[in-house]
């Protein structure tokens, strides 16, 4: 008989600065072989801003895509089902010459 493993709780600290949370209205993703980067962006134009970043390996990027997924399907079968927003016309973000 194989024993169950044994379930440890651990307490998380959730520092004060951060309970708010950030508003995001804008999201874009970059990767290397190593990990996944997401920056997060509040888009009011004319200017943007990052909001957060949060970087994570492969192997987390994956459950965390799955967990997404997951919540998602709970959310339509609760309260029916989403359509995809339209994507926005893309900002001009970053440095642009002049044109003539």
């Amino acid at each position: 008989m194989t024993e169950q493993p044994v379930k440890k709780e651990m307490k998380v600290a959730f520092p004060e600065n951060l309970r708010g949370g950030v508003y995001a209205n804008n999201m874009v993703v970059t990767h290397t072989k190593e990990e996944f980067i997401l920056d997060f962006m509040m888009i009011t134009p004319p200017v943007g801003s990052v909001t957060a970043r949060v970087v994570i390996s492969p192997g987390h990027m994956k459950r965390m895509v799955s967990a997404l997924k997951l919540n998602l399907d709970k959310y339509e079968s609760k309260f029916g089902k989403l359509t995809e927003a339209a994507e926005p016309p893309k900002p001009a973000i970053g440095f642009h010459p002049p044109s003539e």
